[in-house]
């Protein structure tokens, strides 16, 4: 039932639109009955989308019978794609949002409505015991981005509740893009001013001047999340949130390029938890594609030094054999 209304409206906005018009609102029909596939609040997240999903909006004046097109700002969009593929997809914009959205244009104070954190939801429920948000806000209470700024800064300055994904680190793809993916979390304000100096009165940081002690930087950016190298490491946490000071990051090369790299601990920790289950010791998954030891596997040496053993193992079969057969 919900389909056919939300395929009326949009016929009924088509009709007195033009034909391209008329094709971008088939498309987005389309779009819309997908996402009811894991969503049962389409048509009443639409009464906030038709504005919050788009890059303009219109705010009417019904006694002066006018009309403006305003922007919207870039904080307040919402993609639907993202957010109908996120952790909270399930999820109606009013779960969250005071009912007072409803009336539009919104009351100026909602602009300060509390939100939630994530241990409002998720904190001393069994359903979630496996993602440990109680350890998670214990380090987040003393982390550096708490301790600067304890009024505002929120779980959702760095994971927005309309996008946030998770990314299970299993092959070499999906480490590559949690590694991305979680970069751009920091980067978002570190590399933005608009937005750093929202949070802080310090002047505006050079990154590349910052880490320019750090070799082959492009590599490393590549390669590792910022929080490697800029958290104090968790054994109950999958992801640390303990974001220390500047001066207490790592420095020393060893600490990664190492057998005992503290990689294991932080980025390839879900798989190390996994090999160590499966092969039965803790540097298993250095066998896999997440190599980290020296962080310079050249997949060439690797075969050629593979090859070489078996050579070698089958010289030594073939020498027991013959001696075998030729002694008797």
């Amino acid at each position: 039932m919900k389909k056919v209304l939300i395929l009326l409206n949009v016929l009924l906005i088509a009709s007195s639109a033009t034909l391209s018009a008329q094709s971008d609102s088939a498309k987005k029909a389309e779009a819309l009955v997908i996402y009811m596939e894991v969503n049962d609040y389409v048509v009443e997240n639409e009464a906030c989308l038709r504005c919050h999903g788009e890059s303009k909006y219109i705010l009417k004046d019904e006694s002066m019978e006018r009309e403006i097109t305003q922007s919207m700002c870039r904080d307040k969009i919402i993609e639907r794609d993202d957010y109908y593929s996120m952790v909270h997809k399930s999820f109606a914009c009013l779960d969250c949002h005071s009912y007072d959205y409803e009336v539009f244009p919104h009351a100026y104070e909602l602009r300060l409505e509390p939100t939630f954190t994530c241990l409002d939801c998720h904190g001393y429920d069994e359903d979630y015991a496996q993602y440990h948000f109680e350890d998670i806000e214990v380090e987040f209470q003393e982390s550096i981005h708490m301790s600067a700024n304890p009024d505002n800064f929120t779980c959702w300055k760095c994971h927005d509740p309309h996008s946030y994904r998770t990314f299970v680190r299993d092959d070499e793809k999906s480490v590559t893009e949690a590694i991305a993916y979680n970069n751009d979390i920091c980067l978002s304000c570190h590399s933005d001013f608009s937005r750093f100096e929202l949070l802080t009165d310090k002047d505006e940081i050079d990154l590349l001047d910052t880490h320019s002690w750090l070799p082959n930087q492009a590599a490393h950016f590549r390669s590792v999340r910022c929080i490697e190298c800029h958290t104090s490491l968790s054994d109950s946490v999958l992801v640390a949130h303990h974001v220390q000071t500047k001066d207490l990051a790592v420095r020393n090369c060893i600490e990664c390029h190492s057998s005992s790299s503290i990689l294991m601990g932080s980025l390839y920790k879900h798989q190390a938890i996994e090999s160590r289950g499966k092969l039965g010791f803790v540097n298993a998954v250095i066998l896999n594609e997440a190599y980290v030891i020296g962080a310079n596997r050249n997949k060439v040496l690797s075969f050629a030094g593979v090859m070489i053993f078996l050579l070698t193992l089958g010289g030594i079969s073939v020498h027991i054999v013959a001696r075998i057969i030729f002694k008797k």
